[in-house]
């Protein structure tokens, strides 16, 4: 029986729930993308606080003495209709962190609509990637935890809009149309070991150390 079946909550020593996903991402026997380098796939719908986690998670991961290096989607998506091919560069970004645990990408600059410069990931202890589309089927085995937030469409729209601005509505709903093709595509919220909501719970933990119950962060963003 995982922990999410038993229905246990998440450990009362874990100060918060970045605080419960670093002890999964760096507990002994989880699988190594290279040797001492831990890979977290936080994927889930825009809108739903996937950034916010990241940041956490790297907050925590500093505050014991450890390195960590984000990678987050919205560099590697080619704008606005880049979601559905953006696996590929997260595979092109695994497979570097495979043979050496370090990796380069070259990042997306919305404004001028084409790459940009060079970004290095350096060897961490842990490498996050976050946003949709973060894990595809082949970061299976090779993620030490993959996580998946949802949250309803019409709040993430909201959030989007503030965000944004109302003109870009139109995108927001492309994109999201995107979203839901991925979903049936990967089946990435089926996937994942850990997936939250954003009401504030743990919808299902399957990875040690966690459970379900309240959900201990705070969505200071909404990314």
């Amino acid at each position: 029986m995982t922990a999410g079946e038993s229905g246990a909550p998440v450990p009362a020593s874990s100060p918060d729930l970045a605080a419960a996903v670093v002890d999964a991402v760096l507990v002994p026997g989880a699988p190594r993308v290279h040797d001492g380098v831990a890979l977290l796939c936080i994927d889930g719908l825009a809108g739903a606080g996937k950034t916010t986690l990241a940041g956490q998670v790297a907050e925590v991961v500093a505050a014991r003495g450890g390195t960590v290096a984000v990678v987050h989607m919205d560099d590697l998506y080619e704008g606005w209709g880049g979601l559905l091919e953006a696996g590929t560069e997260v595979v092109r970004v695994v497979e570097q962190l495979e043979r050496s645990g370090t990796a380069t990408y070259r990042r997306w600059d919305w404004e001028s609509s084409a790459r940009a410069e060079t970004v290095h990931v350096p060897r961490s202890d842990v490498v996050v990637v976050e946003g949709c589309g973060s894990a595809p089927p082949r970061v299976d085995g090779v993620a030490a935890l993959v996580v998946w937030i949802t949250a309803p469409d019409e709040l993430r729209l909201a959030r989007g809009l503030e965000r944004d601005g109302e003109g870009m509505r139109d995108d927001w709903r492309a994109f999201m149309a995107d979203e839901r093709a991925l979903r049936e595509r990967d089946a990435t919220d089926e996937r994942a070991d850990v997936v939250l909501d954003a009401t504030g719970h743990v919808l299902r933990w399957s990875r040690a150390p966690g459970g379900t119950g309240d959900l201990l962060w705070e969505d200071r963003g909404h990314g």
